[in-house]
């Protein structure tokens, strides 16, 4: 959904329909569930303040299997006009890190909405802390079923490390 600045009114705008925004995700298995949010004009510059709920299908970092992350990202952002001309040379300061940019007459919510629901997905989603992972001979699934690989031996890329050890405790 883009807004365009002049459609901001000066006491700002409420934005607190899932509905109204339309699509805001490329990825259609992507969900918006909540979204509470406030947008304010000052000049050029745009605020976007609130939150967001969302659900964002993962696989588990462990045994792989499919699962849905559900996300509540808070929003603070600071939209500004796009600069004009050569920027390669300009040094960035501590306050544009956490600027954005929008082009033109209009800010693309759905942009931003989609940018802030992907930084709030763990690195590493996990189907439950217990998870137990693939077996590292196998490849069965843990969680599900057992097998009889022995998973005690040494990785090979270890054993310099282990034999400078063991000269070093027997001196």
């Amino acid at each position: 959904m883009k807004i365009k600045l002049s459609e901001i009114p000066d006491e700002g705008l409420e934005i607190e329909s899932v509905e109204a925004l339309g699509p805001v995700y490329v990825d259609r298995d992507w969900t918006l569930e909540r979204v509470a949010l406030r947008l304010e004009r000052d000049g050029d510059t745009v605020f976007v303040q609130g939150d967001l709920g969302a659900s964002v299908p993962q696989s588990c970092g462990r045994c792989l299997e499919p699962m849905r992350v559900s996300v509540a990202p808070e929003v603070n952002a600071r939209l500004v006009p796009a600069p004009r001309g050569r920027v390669e040379g300009r040094e960035l300061g501590s306050q544009d890190l956490e600027t954005d940019v929008y082009a033109g007459d209009a800010i693309d919510l759905g942009a931003l909405i989609q940018t802030e629901t992907s930084l709030a997905l763990p690195m590493k989603p996990l189907c439950r802390d217990s998870c137990r992972g693939l077996c590292p001979v196998c490849g069965i699934n843990r969680n599900s079923s057992t097998c009889a690989c022995d998973t005690s031996t040494a990785d090979p890329r270890w054993a310099p490390l282990k034999g400078l050890a063991d000269r070093l405790s027997s001196h």
